[in-house]
């Protein structure tokens, strides 16, 4: 197996993290996004949607979702599981995975793709080029302190995201928080749980990956 990866992008840094607690040996393949790589005939013809992360197996067969790459992992190598092991527990491991996407990954990217300079024209990821959109700067923003506020509410009385047992949410989670630098959206000093479970996160050795 391969994944094709940048080391800078936030979203193929969850894929790696989620390799590096497996253990799992994946060749690792570089894909230069600064230099518009993803964008060519070369890489579109592996992923047409000009994303990373990829894992291409064996047979040549790719996976370009990081859930999706999650979840072929988790059946090849199981331990340790970290999509859940009861049905409750695997339910509520999608359930946070799918909030933390959506109320954290998407508020930041919402407000960096409209606001950075080497992004105009490229305010969405994909094939296809978007203009950006300067009003969704400060909805982005309002975003995403809605969300680490949240994220220190539910970790008022939990060790990780999901309960007890660390889990590809709390590897979405500490990936969408270091995320949240890029719009100069700190965690703030107050939130006392969330810097706790944040430190605990930056201690395992995948977070370095």
């Amino acid at each position: 197996m391969r994944l094709y990866d940048c080391e800078t992008a936030p979203s193929p840094r969850r894929t790696r993290m989620f390799i590096a607690e497996k253990g799992a040996p994946v060749e690792i393949v570089a894909v230069d996004l600064a230099g518009g790589e993803h964008l060519k005939p070369d890489f579109r013809a592996i992923n047409p949607r000009c994303t990373v992360p990829v894992l291409q197996l064996d047979d040549g067969s790719t996976i370009v979702e990081n859930v999706g790459i999650a979840r072929y992992l988790e059946e090849v190598f199981p331990d340790p599981p970290l999509l859940g092991v009861t049905p409750y527990e695997k339910a509520l491991v999608l359930e946070w995975n799918t909030r933390v996407e959506h109320d954290g990954f998407m508020a930041v990217q919402e407000a960096f793709r409209n606001k950075a300079r080497g992004l105009a024209g490229r305010a969405l990821t994909g094939p296809r080029n978007y203009e950006q959109i300067p009003a969704l700067i400060e909805r982005g923003t309002e975003r995403t302190k809605d969300f680490l506020a949240m994220l220190d509410d539910h970790l008022a009385d939990r060790e990780f995201i999901c309960g007890e047992r660390y889990s590809f949410a709390d590897i979405t989670a500490t990936v969408a928080v270091d995320f949240c630098k890029w719009i100069k959206v700190p965690v703030s000093d107050d939130a006392a749980n969330l810097r706790r479970w944040h430190e605990a996160m930056q201690a395992r050795p995948s977070y370095t990956v």
